[in-house]
């Protein structure tokens, strides 16, 4: 478990500039919210027409998931919604970020709307707005029409061109009454645990695969926000990167660890930053990859339509990567070469940790990680305006003998997160908001039900719904708009 800093009320007040002293307050209109997924917690997985995705293929196939746990139920927000927005207008929440369900929406990945799947999201954002609370919009949370998948999936040129039809017919049915929209939710997770090492669905293993789908994800981003740009010039248009601070395990000390620092760095971070915000791949990732593909995927144009014009960036940040090179004269362990991986041309490098404390994830807690990205999107991308779109842990909750689950590691998480938010914000970083991941337990992808991230914990017997203490927390901070100075 961390150590625990146990936040204390803060007055509200206005600018962070005016606040007293001993207080951390965030500037007026800093949009406090929190996120889901549609696989992760709607459920009716055939209602209304819906048709599966490739998690749903993914989860039902033996041995993919933990324990065999699909998202069919989920959380069953389907046809609780109504009742989780009431929870989110108690926690005070500004806004909401949720990702649409394209085999909901259009369940063959091609063709009209299906006007029942829209009808839902439709009803969603209504019950939002008719509490106060901000839509925000992800079009594609990795939930691909598996009808596309068998079709090529991401790996072929066409569904970039099926994803910004999808974007543009639900971008006319929500664009009247939904201002925030991201196109794509962590496009490394899809492509490289999707098709490199198949970890992820549809559970391909090729390097290869892996960066074509890269690419025609990013592609789709591009053709998704022009047709969304044409009708409604004014809305807010972004992606959501997952992006990490990469360091060395043993410090800088041997040239394999720079290396491999910078190759886990362009894989991981440059290798979409640089097309969509500068519209172009950076030489070193392209040296890299070259015993990989040959790029020939790549054709005229792409580029600057990959890098058409935003109006603000998301980041989802967990962790730092600490990695170290495989030097030969350190007797690397043959596994480190193993492949399939989702690190194409650079499945040698090896990951460590630096000997924080961790989630139960294993993931190593380290806030100062967020500072550290925020601000060099600032320092060397962009003057856009920034979203934290998903931070937040995973931590075995255990049930109070009041019956409420008092998760003292997430509140201190979340807590000394919003403090790297705060200090982002006074070093110059034009962040606007924060959305904590997240507000249900839920479906965690290969991991099924085993893992909980949620401020609110679900029963998913009953599907009874239990603020824990970091939603109630999270409520205070919303409401006084800022922190306890430490």
């Amino acid at each position: 478990m961390t150590e625990l800093v146990r936040p204390q009320p803060v007055p509200p007040t206005g600018l962070a500039g005016s606040a007293p002293a001993d207080h951390l307050v965030f500037p007026n209109g800093f949009l406090f919210g929190a996120a889901t997924a549609a696989y992760q917690i709607e459920g009716a997985a055939g209602a209304d027409g819906r048709l599966p995705s490739i998690w749903d293929t993914f989860s039902h196939t033996p041995g993919r998931v933990k324990e065999g746990h699909t998202g069919d139920v989920a959380c069953d927000h389907y046809h609780r919604y109504r009742d989780d927005v009431k929870l989110m207008a108690d926690l005070g929440l500004k806004s909401y970020r949720f990702s649409v369900a394209w085999p909901r929406v259009q369940p063959g990945g091609t063709g009209p709307a299906n006007q029942a799947g829209l009808d839902f999201y439709r009803r969603l954002v209504d019950e939002l707005l008719d509490h106060g609370i901000e839509p925000w919009v992800t079009l594609y949370h990795w939930d691909l029409p598996q009808a596309l998948e068998d079709a090529g999936g991401w790996v072929v040129r066409d569904t970039a061109a099926r994803f910004a039809e999808y974007a543009e017919l639900t971008h006319a049915a929500l664009g009247d009454r939904v201002r925030y929209w991201t196109t794509l939710n962590e496009p490394w997770c899809s492509a490289f645990l999707g098709y490199g090492s198949g970890g992820h669905a549809p559970g391909r293993e090729d390097g290869g695969n892996a960066i074509r789908a890269a690419h025609h994800l990013m592609l789709g981003h591009g053709l998704a926000v022009r047709a969304m740009r044409a009708t409604h010039p004014e809305h807010d248009l972004g992606v959501t990167l997952n992006l990490y601070p990469v360091s060395p395990q043993r410090g800088a000390t041997t040239e394999a660890d720079l290396d491999a620092v910078r190759r886990i760095d362009g894989l991981a971070n440059r290798i979409f930053l640089d097309p969509i915000l500068r519209g172009e791949y950076p030489a070193d990732v392209l040296d890299d990859l070259r015993g990989v593909t040959d790029f020939g995927h790549v054709a005229d144009g792409d580029m600057e339509i990959i890098s058409t014009p935003l109006s603000l960036l998301g980041v989802n940040y967990y962790n730092r990567y600490v990695v170290a090179g495989a030097d030969p004269a350190d007797g690397a362990p043959a596994e480190a070469y193993r492949k399939p991986s989702c690190w194409p041309g650079s499945e040698w490098v090896r990951f460590g940790a630096a000997g924080r404390p961790v989630t139960d994830m294993g993931w190593e807690i380290d806030a100062s990680g967020l500072l550290e990205i925020l601000q060099r999107m600032r320092r060397e991308y962009t003057d856009l305006p920034i979203y934290v779109t998903e931070n937040g842990s995973a931590f075995v909750d255990e049930r109070s003998p009041d019956g409420g689950y008092d998760d003292l590691d997430r509140l201190a998480y979340f807590d000394a997160h919003l403090r790297a938010c705060h200090q982002a914000i006074a070093s110059g970083v034009p962040l606007r908001g924060y959305f904590a991941w997240s507000l249900l337990d839920n479906f965690e992808w290969a991991w099924g039900y085993t893992k909980r991230f949620g401020m609110v914990h679900v029963d998913y017997d009953t599907q009874l719904r239990t603020p824990k203490s970091s939603a109630k927390w999270y409520a205070d901070v919303i409401r006084r708009n800022g922190l306890a100075a430490q």
